[in-house]
């Protein structure tokens, strides 16, 4: 699923596409700007680990899981 965090004095928001369910995403959200965690820790679909400083989230936003698209048509 694609996840967008807005990050504050950041000119650009960071997009990734996670294999975590929304549920998960919006845990580790609430338990980093709740104080429980210093840190928001997301991890994406190529094994990599993206950490926010959770005083600097402006937003994020989860959206749909991704669905495989096949073939030439248009987008």
């Amino acid at each position: 699923m694609e996840v967008k965090i807005g990050v504050q004095h950041a000119p650009r928001e960071i997009v990734l596409e996670s294999g975590q369910s929304a549920e998960e995403v919006e845990r580790a959200v609430a338990d980093a700007l709740a104080g429980k965690a210093q840190l928001l820790s997301l991890n994406d679909d190529k094994g990599r680990k993206v950490l926010v400083p959770a005083d600097r989230i402006a937003y994020v936003e989860i959206g749909e899981p991704a669905q495989r698209r096949v073939g030439f048509g248009a987008l």
